[in-house]
């Protein structure tokens, strides 16, 4: 296996950390240790941890979930969400009414909202957390829905932008593929996630509130999404570790290899400054 770089060799260069989630410290089904650990011994040393991450949620949610999961709170300070971030889209449009897509387990991102509910024919908006059963649906099973939303001129709101997540050893569609489907038939999306600006303001913001101002050459972005993680990191000018075994992990089940990782993202015209399969002390 090709030698990498593990994340006792990077600490010094880095006064904090944004790290992903799903991909990184949990593959879908369960938490990942190792990678845990290694945040854990990060801010032992005095590195800052904020969880930077896509999901749906709110921070608090994440947060109570992760840990319910059995991840050590220990692991990192707090967390961005791009719930966090679409919430405030979402307070802005209330009360709607919108159109609520996604399952049952989201809807704490609308506690506080303000907004009413409606059938698509009687909503002025899109609300799209994600598949309402991300284990066995895809996006063509919602084709006529989204079809009728675009000929009604509704815009979507997207609460998180990744197409698909590791589920254990699958991938799962998310509510970035909706978005991305509704797109394709001339729909408007609004997304405030990675890779977005809205949730890197957010997460900086969060940095400098628990350690005081921290240029972004001291920020380093840990992720396992090119056109999520790694774009957005990309144009905010932080560097990045990117995490090749996330959802790319069958690319390289014969073992680790840096020129393929590399390919990975120059399919989309991207690189990285750090690359690993996996994050490890």
């Amino acid at each position: 296996m090709t030698s990498f770089p593990r994340l006792s060799d990077l600490a010094a260069d880095y006064d904090a950390i944004l790290c992903d989630v799903w991909g990184v410290i949990r593959d879908g089904r369960s938490i990942i240790p190792e990678a845990l650990d290694a945040l854990v011994t990060y801010r032992e040393q005095g590195g800052t941890v904020v969880l930077l991450s896509n999901s749906p949620r709110r921070a608090k949610s994440l947060i109570t979930h992760l840990t319910q999961l059995g991840a050590p709170r220990e692991a990192f300070d707090d967390a961005v969400t791009s719930g966090e971030a679409t919430f405030a889209e979402l307070k802005r449009r209330a009360p709607g009414p919108a159109y609520k897509l996604g399952p049952e387990f989201d809807d704490p991102l609308y506690e506080g909202s303000g907004l009413d509910f409606a059938p698509l024919d009687q909503a002025s908006f899109i609300s799209c957390t994600g598949l309402i059963d991300y284990e066995t649906e895809t996006p063509d099973d919602y084709e006529d829905l989204l079809r009728e939303a675009q000929l009604r001129r509704l815009p979507m709101v997207c609460a998180n932008p990744d197409i698909v997540v590791q589920l254990g050893d699958q991938l799962a569609y998310c509510a970035g593929a909706l978005a991305q489907r509704y797109e394709e038939m001339g729909g408007e999306v609004i997304i405030a996630g990675k890779p977005n600006p809205p949730i890197y303001d957010l997460a900086c913001d969060r940095i400098e509130g628990l350690r005081g101002p921290t240029g972004k050459a001291r920020i380093l972005a840990i992720g396992d999404g090119p056109d999520t993680d790694i774009k957005g990191a990309v144009a905010e000018g932080l560097d990045v570790l990117f995490i090749a075994a996330g959802i790319h992990a069958e690319r390289f089940s014969g073992g680790f290899d840096r020129r393929e990782a590399e390919a990975v993202l120059a399919e989309q015209s991207l690189s990285a400054r750090h690359i690993a399969p996996a994050l490890v002390w």
